[in-house]
């Protein structure tokens, strides 16, 4: 059975917006770069030909990827998700005990995950630490360059 994966409303129509821009512009594009190319000639020595072949298995695999996510995807009802504890869709302030610097995350689905943005993966290690914990609580979590300790200072919708 595969794994259900849980998205925004936004995120998901992200997904059914870029999915319909791969069938509706890119497939056509790439059946016309196809018929073009075999317009040319002898295909066995057609590099146009080769190359528009390999852009459609690239594009159908991409097709096929995004029709399984959404396939799989269930909308998070923001309505029914408690605020005493960190959860996914929060916005959480926290503080690194070590150099006292201050962030703030937005925990999200992978899908919908952008550092630059603050938002962050459900399943990255901040994240992951960071979920069931409490306002105001100090939490240890492992990451890549080591343990770092983080006190937790709002939970937020």
């Amino acid at each position: 059975m595969s794994k259900v994966l849980h998205v925004t409303e936004g995120g998901l129509q992200k997904l059914k917006e870029e999915l319909d821009h791969l069938l509706a512009v890119e497939r056509p594009l790439i059946s016309r770069m196809l018929s073009d190319a075999r317009d040319k000639g002898d295909l066995a020595e057609n590099a146009e030909y080769s190359a528009a072949q390999e852009a459609q298995a690239m594009l159908e695999m991409k097709i096929a990827r995004l029709e399984d996510i959404i396939a799989r995807s269930r909308i998070i009802d923001e309505s029914k998700i408690d605020n005493s504890t960190v959860r996914i869709l929060h916005r959480v302030r926290i503080r690194n005990k070590k150099n006292n610097s201050e962030m703030e995350y937005q925990i999200v689905p992978e899908s919908e995950a952008d550092l630059k943005m603050g938002k962050i993966a459900v399943n990255s290690p901040i994240a992951q630490g960071l979920i069931g914990k409490k306002n105001g609580e100090t939490v240890e979590i492992k990451v890549p360059s080591g343990t770092m300790v983080f006190e937790i200072i709002s939970i937020s919708l």
